[in-house]
């Protein structure tokens, strides 16, 4: 029996000896106690929670160094090393994790929309739904604060900058030709289908260093990374036909779409005020084929589009009218592969080549122009923890653009350019806490055509001040070679450049977003020349200046009023240039100082409909009167276009779409063309440069077919 006890208590001391306590508290970065944080020893099960005091105990048979991991849901996980011996009472201090919904993002002068998009002021699918951008995603962002509508040419005008400071890019890699051709009046689209587009970024200045040779702005436009299901979808429209199909098959996906638009039979209904000898035909098509890898994803984009019209211009400076014929075929490839690999890195590489032909007959003169273009880009990012992160790599852009121009029963006379641009880019995201992060870059690019290497630093700062409220700081440097007008006859100028400051203020809460966003961008090395007009005598020089400076506001509504969803969007502008042949600093003939546009959908149970309304409205721009002494002294009236759609769910993949802009029928003025000599009396004539039509009517029918029965394509309407 006493052997007996004796082993017992031998037994129970050795057990007590095996067993090592392991207790602490847990607390923030304030000191307050951390309830139900997760607490074990790693590689074992051996571990506990916290209590309402943060406090913790538990015991383990392991000895010796060991890591303790300690997790709560919006705290970053802590592995601490401990000698479990001696881990008795310790305090452990977790900080907040800065990849939470509630954390702080660096957001000012950007827009994003996306399903990726942690904050996002549009949806994806509001560029097609949205009543007059008619599927046309620059319309669709025409509502967005910080553009200028300027509906007689169609691309993105920003914050008092020209429409070609605004550069386009598909999965990173630049579009060279993101518009339709067109000629002066007649306004132009986007090449790109929203369909195929899951979500993109718009900023509206102080964008990252990853982005050059953009003055203004630069649109970002993400591709599907993987289908989600086959099917094909049938459009019969009043303007021509579509058909768009997709297919899977193992870790690939394939999707295409393609139209046919011919406006003649509609031009025949409704009369345009254009004078055209053949309306605008084109036929386009674009495909996007994925690949998954285990850890990586390649996609490869292609688009084409030939186009042609036919038009009789009128000009104040001539008695007959002016007949453009134009043919347009261009071609965009863009491959990509984005992966990860090693310890927390991530590649992302991509090649773009564009090919743009036009051929131009001027009443009988003839021009032609050819542009190929290609970009190359190398990014390697590094996470070195949530809280810190690295990128950096290099971009290398090739354009060579010929042109001929031959005279009728005269000279021929050719110009031209080929330019090489490297650069190299890095920077960094510290985030200092879940409410305070700043990114830090630079780009360095040399143009080989200019002969000249420039620095271009960017920094944005963002703090949170509220759960919900945050202020975000941008600054940047951006510089861009001159247009191709210029470089083709003068390859001795330098780069133009701007610089730009933004402060912006964004509240998010339930499905309502408020931004409002100040803003200063300074101008130089604007290109000035000393005639009418661009051409092969003119002496060019860097010496223009100018500034910008305005305040835009943004609200969206997605909860108050039940199946209806709204924002509103206010600009305010002052800014001026004395660049061109203008002789004084002043401000361009595009820029209207206040714009409003007011965006609804609304959904209607009873009727199987969704009624989207736009209403866009802009006070007058100015024009250059030669029978007043000041220059650009002017002003148009106001611009107003209220627009409607109804869709109207037929079955469940098919749908009957109707709309009209300009339902009120405003006689919107784009500004007045002036006779170059004034008449007999002294006086220099006018004409009014209007829109080629008051108003457009759209009737679609679109059907989709797929395996679920319940796809279609309302939301894309």
């Amino acid at each position: 029996m006493k052997t007996i006890y004796t082993l017992a208590l031998f037994l129970i001391a050795f057990a007590s000896n095996a067993q090592q306590i392991v207790s602490g508290t847990i607390l923030d970065e304030k000191s307050k106690p951390i309830v139900g944080a997760n607490i074990f020893i790693d590689g074992t099960y051996d571990g506990t929670s916290s209590d309402e005091n943060g406090n913790f105990k538990f015991t383990t048979s392991v000895k010796g160094n060991q890591i303790l991991v300690i997790s709560f849901l919006t705290y970053e996980t802590l592995k601490a090393p401990i000698d479990v011996a001696t881990c008795q009472n310790k305090s452990f201090k977790l900080k907040e994790s800065v990849n939470t919904l509630d954390a702080v993002i660096v957001t000012a002068g950007t827009f994003d929309a996306g399903e990726k998009a942690r904050v996002s002021v549009l949806k994806p699918l509001d560029i097609v739904t949205t009543a007059g951008a008619m599927g046309d995603i620059v319309s669709a962002l025409m509502t967005l604060p910080g553009t200028q509508t300027v509906a007689e040419d169609g691309r993105l005008f920003v914050r008092g900058g020209e429409a070609d400071e605004t550069q386009t890019f598909v999965d990173g890699i630049r579009v060279a030709q993101p518009y339709g051709a067109t000629t002066a009046n007649v306004p132009t689209r986007g090449r790109f289908s929203p369909f195929l587009f899951s979500g993109m970024s718009f900023s509206t200045g102080g964008y990252s260093a990853e982005y050059g040779e953009a003055l203004s702005s630069v649109l970002l436009l993400n591709t599907q990374d993987e289908a989600t299901e086959e099917k094909t979808d049938i459009s019969l429209m009043t303007v021509g036909l579509g058909l768009a199909n997709t297919q899977k098959w193992g870790n690939n996906s394939l999707s295409f779409n393609t139209a046919y638009i011919n406006l003649e039979p509609y031009q025949k209904v409704f009369p345009q005020r254009a004078d055209w000898n053949k309306p605008f035909q084109s036929f386009s098509g674009e495909a996007v084929y994925r690949h998954s890898f285990t850890n990586g994803m390649f996609k490869l984009y292609a688009a084409f589009d030939a186009s042609q019209f036919d038009i009789n211009s009128e000009s104040i400076n001539n008695p007959d009218k002016i007949r453009v014929d134009l043919d347009n075929n261009n071609f965009y490839l863009n491959s990509s592969y984005k992966g990860n690999f090693g310890s927390q890195w991530q590649l992302f590489t991509g090649l773009s080549y564009g090919y743009s032909q036009n051929k131009i007959g001027i009443n009988l003169d003839k021009v032609s122009n050819l542009e190929h273009s290609s970009h190359l880009k190398l990014k390697l990012r590094k996470s070195f923890s949530d809280r810190v992160k690295l990128s950096f790599g290099g971009d290398y852009f090739i354009t060579k653009f010929d042109e001929n121009f031959k005279q009728y029963e005269g000279d021929t006379f050719n110009s031209g350019y080929n330019a090489n641009i490297a650069a190299f880019f890095t920077e960094t995201d510290i985030f200092f806490s879940k409410k305070f992060a700043i990114k830090l870059g630079a780009r360095l690019s040399n143009n080989d055509l200019l002969d000249e290497t420039v620095v271009a630093p960017r920094a944005s700062l963002a703090y949170k001040i509220s759960k919900n409220g945050q202020f975000s700081f941008a600054y940047g440097s951006f510089t861009q070679a001159p247009r191709q007008d210029y470089l083709k006859y003068a390859d001795y100028l330098n780069s133009e450049k701007a610089q730009h400051y933004i402060l912006n203020y964004q509240y998010s809460k339930d499905r309502r977003t408020f931004r409002s966003e100040i803003y200063l961008k300074e101008y130089s090395d604007l290109v000035k020349y000393d005639t009418e007009a661009s051409q092969f005598d003119t002496n060019f020089s860097n010496t223009g200046t100018g500034y910008a400076r305005g305040l835009d506001i943004f609200w969206r509504d997605n909860k108050t009023i039940k199946n209806v969803e709204y924002w509103v969007s206010y600009s305010f502008i002052d800014t001026q240039r004395n660049y061109k042949n203008y002789s004084a600093e002043v401000t361009p003939s595009f820029v209207a100082n206040h714009s409003l546009s007011v965006v609804s959908k609304w959904w209607i149970n009873k009727l199987k409909s969704q009624l989207s309304v736009t209403n866009s409205f802009t006070t007058g721009r100015p024009y250059n009167n030669p029978n007043e002494a000041e220059f650009m002294n002017g002003r148009t009236k106001g611009y107003n276009n209220l627009s409607l759609g109804w869709a109207y769910l037929m079955t469940q993949q098919k749908i009957l779409y109707f709309s009209v802009s300009n339902v009120l029928g405003t006689a919107n003025v784009f500004g007045y063309e002036y006779a170059n000599s004034p008449n007999t009396d002294g006086v220099y004539n006018r004409r009014t440069i209007r829109p080629t039509a008051d108003q457009f009517f759209f009737v679609g029918f679109f059907w989709t077919i797929s395996e679920n029965k319940k796809d279609n394509q309302l939301d894309n309407l």
